[in-house]
């Protein structure tokens, strides 16, 4: 099983076309964000062309109908054809038969466009604890996610002993990963380098390597990941200064190095 490794431009400075060459150059396989804006629509094809890289598209629901907006940028996202389309949908706080119609309408928005929807677990969402995605994920068996567990950890200010069931469930209808170590006071270690956080890198390892395990086993031939460590304020900051702690180009880099290291040429649990 293929894994590309795609790159978040969260974060980045510059001209897109300077980030997406660098993107290239570094040795990404790919680009994860929101579709550009019309004005640069035409040179994000052709540089997306030129590089080689593929893309994974982002749309954010928002506003007084939720699926208007999720369905309006989902549309214009399909005309990039993207591997897929990661979405940060409906409110944490919207009532659960909501959250079901919305998910609903969502499954027969992706049919129809024939573009895998992967809605991401992420604090403030509909997904923003294991409990609440395991309900959406039994009630509706064909919606799926992008892994993004380590808001799970600072929701529930630990590294997920005790949700093993609802863990299960999310690892098997995961289709994207996003690779950013969690810990129990936070969704962002400061580098996932760093001795002091060797723990929380080894159990989020493990939860991507049950992921890819269960894709394997399911006939994907390809998975894709984006290391996506963000910026202040999800990166640590020095006091007074608001310095970042580390580079974030490094961490994200570093990150992706690991993953190819550890997952590129995938085997099975017990290698």
């Amino acid at each position: 099983m293929q894994l590309k490794r795609m790159k978040a431009l969260w974060g980045m400075r510059g001209s897109l076309e300077n980030n997406l060459r660098r993107i290239a150059d570094a040795g990404y396989d790919g680009v994860e964000t929101a579709p550009p804006g019309e004005a640069e629509e035409s040179k994000f094809r052709e540089l997306l062309e030129e590089l080689g890289l593929d893309y994974i598209a982002m749309v954010y629901t928002g506003g007084e109908d939720h699926y208007a907006s999720f369905e309006q940028q989902v549309e214009r996202a399909a005309r990039f054809a993207p591997l897929s389309i990661v979405s940060h949908s409906v409110k944490d706080s919207t009532p659960y038969g909501e959250q079901l119609d919305f998910f609903a309408k969502a499954i027969e928005l992706e049919r129809r466009i024939g573009i895998p929807v992967a809605h991401e677990t992420h604090r403030g969402r509909a997904m923003f604890t294991p409990w609440s995605t395991a309900s959406l994920l039994r009630d509706l068996p064909e919606l799926r996610i992008t892994a993004d567990f380590s808001h799970w950890c600072c929701v529930c200010e630990s590294l997920l002993d005790d949700q093993a069931a609802n863990l299960a469930l999310a690892i098997e209808r995961t289709i994207h990963i996003h690779a950013r170590v969690g810990y129990a006071e936070g969704p962002q270690v400061p580098h996932p380098a760093a001795p002091e956080y060797a723990r929380e890198l080894a159990v989020h390892e493990g939860w991507w390597e049950r992921i890819l395990q269960h894709q394997k086993e399911r006939g994907r031939t390809v998975a894709t990941v984006t290391p996506e460590f963000g910026p202040p304020g999800y990166m640590h900051t020095l006091p007074f200064t608001g310095q970042p702690v580390a580079d974030l180009w490094d961490v994200c880099l570093w990150m992706s190095e690991r993953l190819q290291e550890r997952f590129g040429g995938f085997q099975p649990e017990g290698r």
